[in-house]
């Protein structure tokens, strides 16, 4: 048996995506996997990083039809029909009983090529509301709909939507707190604060941590700061120009593959809303203060809303920033209670098996009872 995967565009798509891969060898060993991806994308530097996980990597043109100028739009149109002509060569070569799809414009083709040759479409949404594309492509092109929660269904009328969870990396389940701060070089007795934009970072709370990281270290935290590769030199530059006593309280990386042991570590994070924090928070019961980004669609705020409900997190808009941010994390740092009761409200939401039930789903989707050895 074969399943197609196919992501992109960051790693909120990509790191799902290799999830379920390990899911599937465990669930069949003798599955063969092949990634489509789009060239020039990030996913291939996250798939040579899995040597071994893929029995073949392929890469098809495709670009954003959404957001982008105009004159831009009109190229990528051309692109995704070239990758459509491209991904119709691949499935009929390959002939996959199942693809499945987390994200990335490159799921066009892939969608409409599997859609076109029967072949089966999985469509993974890890945010609670799906975006543009995912939204087109499962109504349009996908038999089933995995969803990380039960609110997605809402979206998608009509269709069959199966509650998995997210796809967490394992890691996530076995990480502690003693053994994170040892691996980040932290001292155990200062509280420890995680900023985080995601994998490109988040250039509003890279900025505001610069105005109140010495207040939050002479306050007795320490901070843990994921920049993101965008804004990397500029803050790698600006932490030099730190005195040697705040920068021993202060570790900053571009980005951190391992982020279970910097989640670990976390009294309290500051970060965006992407879908993963549905996820690995609640995995680690990590208290957050969500700034969802203001400039896309609005999953991120319905991300956000859904962890407040259920008090595992705060929300602070992105243009407050600059005013509240300080004054919020001293108000949360100081009532320990509160924070005590975030963090367990977040382990409530626990959903440790996503991946499983995602690779269960796909290889009866396939035709195959999960458990067997496919060829």
């Amino acid at each position: 048996m074969r399943v197609m995967i196919s992501a992109g565009g960051t790693g909120g798509g990509v790191f799902p995506a290799l999830t379920v891969a390990r899911a599937l060898r465990d669930e069949t060993p003798g599955v063969a996997l092949s990634f489509v991806g789009a060239r020039g994308d990030m996913a291939r530097d996250l798939v040579r990083q899995n040597s071994g996980l893929f029995d073949s990597y392929h890469e098809v043109l495709a670009g954003p039809l959404h957001g982008v100028p105009r004159l831009e739009q009109v190229a990528n149109v051309l692109r995704t029909l070239i990758g459509i002509v491209q991904a119709l060569a691949l499935v009929a070569r390959l002939r996959p009983q199942a693809l499945f799809l987390t994200g990335g414009w490159v799921g066009g083709p892939a969608a409409v090529a599997c859609w076109l040759l029967r072949c089966p479409v999985v469509i993974y949404v890890p945010d609670i509301e799906p975006g543009l594309a995912l939204r087109l492509l499962g109504r349009n092109f996908a038999r089933t709909i995995a969803a990380t929660v039960e609110d997605t269904g809402a979206y998608f009328p009509g269709k069959q939507v199966v509650v998995t969870g997210y796809p967490l990396r394992p890691e996530f389940r076995d990480a502690d707190r003693a053994s994170a701060r040892r691996a980040l070089n932290l001292d155990p007795a200062r509280p420890t604060l995680v900023f985080f934009g995601g994998s490109r970072g988040a250039r509003s709370i890279n900025t505001a941590l610069t105005a109140i990281a010495p207040d939050l270290i002479a306050g007795g935290a320490q901070i843990v700061h994921v920049t993101g590769r965008l804004d990397w030199p500029e803050m790698e530059a600006w932490h030099r120009q730190l005195p040697a006593e705040q920068q021993a309280h202060y570790r900053i990386f571009p980005f951190v593959a391992q982020m279970w042991h910097v989640l670990a570590a976390a009294d309290l994070a500051i970060s965006r809303a992407g879908a993963s924090t549905l996820a690995e928070y609640p995995a680690l019961g990590v208290p957050a203060i969500l700034v969802p980004y203001p400039y896309a669609w609005r999953y991120q705020k319905i991300n956000a809303d859904y962890l407040v409900a259920r008090g595992a997190a705060v929300v602070l808009e992105d243009d407050r920033l600059g005013d509240d941010l300080l004054p919020l994390i001293r108000a949360l740092l100081d009532d320990r209670g509160r924070l005590d009761a975030m963090r367990a409200a977040a382990r409530s939401l626990r959903q440790p098996d996503g991946a499983r039930a995602i690779a269960r789903l796909l290889l009866r989707t396939a035709g195959h009872r999960a458990g067997d050895s496919g060829g």
